[in-house]
């Protein structure tokens, strides 16, 4: 019988870490994040990540785990987070996948082999070079949606990281991403994995998600975007993630301060709904309502696995 992994997703600011720590204290558990920014060392205000105090003394794998000039791929997520998990296995616990990159999600709960590429780095210098304009980047997704439609269908023509990656994948291996993709599920998973994503009223998320802009600020994001430039560089991948990119183009005197704001907020609902679109397509998804009690959510969780895993 297959290790029983649960897997709480859903979008930005809906609730996901309270939820998975309550879980996890109530079944003995330990977290794997599968935030593709809380990775990143010294990203903390910008993209929410937990801290120490709302851990509550539970354990969390893959957050602060690289620099930000490091580049992280979902290869690398998918063998981190496995190994986070028999770690979790051998010592009796029981591993809670907890994020919103559904990119991530998928390539475990599908069993989804990322080929190891040895890339050209003069190509992906050229990628983002071109990819620093809007032109360039437009023109990029054109040429990325000519080589993989299906797999452009779920990327944004903003998002520089995964239009570069498509093209990356198909320069190194002759084959898009989407071939890659259906090539790799021939292997077995090798967890039994059950998805539970929370949801809410559109309105409320989408306010939910401005007052998490405002309080971001209020912690100091402009102030963290400065040590990140000064310790590291805004052309690495990392500093393309939403709440930092306006901030480097508010820094450089391209955009107000109220523009930055709402170009945060803006994108970061835009996300939330790309997010959802993305989780809805999995047919064995359970659906939870985040303003429902965490209490009550627990309770669906467990009814959604074996009784075994109650805990008393």
């Amino acid at each position: 019988m297959k290790p029983k992994v649960i897997v709480i997703a859903g979008p930005t600011a809906c609730g996901k870490t309270a939820l998975s720590i309550e879980l996890a204290k109530k079944i003995d558990g330990e977290i794997i994040s599968s935030d593709s920014m809380q990775i990143y060392k010294d990203m903390n205000i910008g993209t929410a990540k937990v801290t120490n105090e709302e851990m509550q003394g539970i354990k969390h794998y893959l957050i602060d785990i690289v620099s930000p000039s490091e580049r992280y791929s979902v290869s690398n997520f998918k063998k981190d987070a496995e190994s986070a998990m028999e770690t979790i296995l051998k010592k009796g616990k029981f591993p809670i996948i907890v994020g919103g990159t559904g990119l991530y999600i998928n390539s475990l709960i599908y069993g989804i082999e990322y080929p190891e590429i040895n890339f050209d780095e003069n190509y992906r210098n050229e990628l983002m070079e071109k990819a620093n304009t809007k032109e360039g980047l437009q023109e990029l997704y054109d040429e990325a949606k000519k080589i993989d439609y299906e797999a452009m269908k779920n990327i944004s023509p903003n998002d520089k990281k995964r239009i570069t990656r498509v093209l990356e994948i198909y320069k190194n291996t002759g084959k898009n991403k989407t071939e890659n993709e259906i090539l790799s599920r021939q292997k077995e998973v090798k967890y039994d994995y059950k998805l539970f994503v929370l949801n809410m009223d559109r309105q409320i998320l989408y306010n939910r998600i401005n007052l998490r802009v405002d309080k971001m600020l209020e912690l100091g994001l402009l102030d963290e975007v400065k040590n990140l430039l000064k310790k590291y560089n805004n052309t690495s991948t990392a500093m393309q993630a939403i709440g930092y990119k306006e901030v480097v183009e508010f820094f450089n005197g391209n955009i107000s301060k109220d523009e930055m704001i709402e170009k945060i907020k803006q994108g970061s609902r835009n996300y939330a709904k790309r997010q959802l679109t993305w989780f809805r397509k999995n047919k064995d998804a359970i659906w939870l309502n985040s303003l429902d009690d965490i209490e009550n959510n627990i309770n669906i969780i467990l009814e959604g696995v074996k009784s075994e895993w109650r805990k008393k």
